[in-house]
């Protein structure tokens, strides 16, 4: 009921994780990120844990092989977890347990995995990795054309209701946290949407949370 990218932009070195599925807030449980260590995605009858350990594992020097490694052998219930992780290096490792929902798969390749489970198909995370290995510029942009690129290939077997993508880069927090909960419609196509709204103010949140008074204005009724 879920497919996801963890990505590294190799010229900034900026994480990003997208995601969506048929439930709802699917991005709170299943998006993890942090700047300068690496991405991990946790899904299938999701263990958020698998997300917070993948990073603590990856920030003490593991790859992510090694990281994915220590998590098939130590987390409870392995086999009906998903986790997806990419590194500083770019290297990047999938776990699918033999539970996993459904139609599941996986695709990989330097800087880039996918996963899914409860597909369409089995070719939709190839597609995933197909979109963003061949798009160029903003990460978020690229996160945004293999997210399409999942639906063009079939999506889910179902429909998605939920959307959302995670961004980090040189600072202690994500620059973008950006989520669809629940919607009947196009969850990825609003998800697109609220980044394409965001992204051109993404430098000045940050430069307002680092030095406000040098900061643009906010733009805002009142605002001197």
């Amino acid at each position: 009921m879920t497919f996801s990218i963890v990505a590294r932009c190799a010229e900034t070195g900026m994480f990003g994780v997208a995601v969506s599925s048929s439930s709802p807030a699917v991005a709170a449980r299943c998006a993890y990120a942090q700047a300068g260590v690496g991405a991990v995605a946790s899904q299938n009858v999701t263990d958020p844990t698998l997300g917070t350990r993948g990073l603590e594992l990856m920030a003490r020097g593991a790859s992510a092989a090694e990281a994915v490694d220590i998590l098939r052998k130590t987390g409870s219930f392995i086999d009906y977890r998903q986790v997806l992780a990419v590194d500083a290096a770019g290297n990047t490792a999938i776990h699918s347990g033999g539970n996993a929902l459904g139609v599941w798969s996986e695709a990989k390749a330097e800087n880039v995995a996918s996963g899914g489970n409860l597909l369409a198909n089995p070719g939709v995370p190839q597609a995933i990795v197909d979109a963003f290995l061949a798009s160029s510029g903003v990460l978020g942009d690229r996160l945004i054309i293999a997210m399409e690129a999942a639906l063009a290939a079939g999506g889910e077997a179902g429909p998605v209701h939920s959307a959302g993508m995670k961004l980090v880069r040189d600072v202690a927090w994500p620059v973008a946290d950006l989520r669809v909960d629940w919607t009947e419609g196009d969850p990825i196509g609003e998800l697109a949407a609220l980044w394409k709204r965001y992204e051109p103010q993404l430098d000045d949140y940050v430069s307002r949370a680092l030095d406000p008074a040098a900061a643009p204005s906010y733009g805002v009724p009142g605002d001197t």
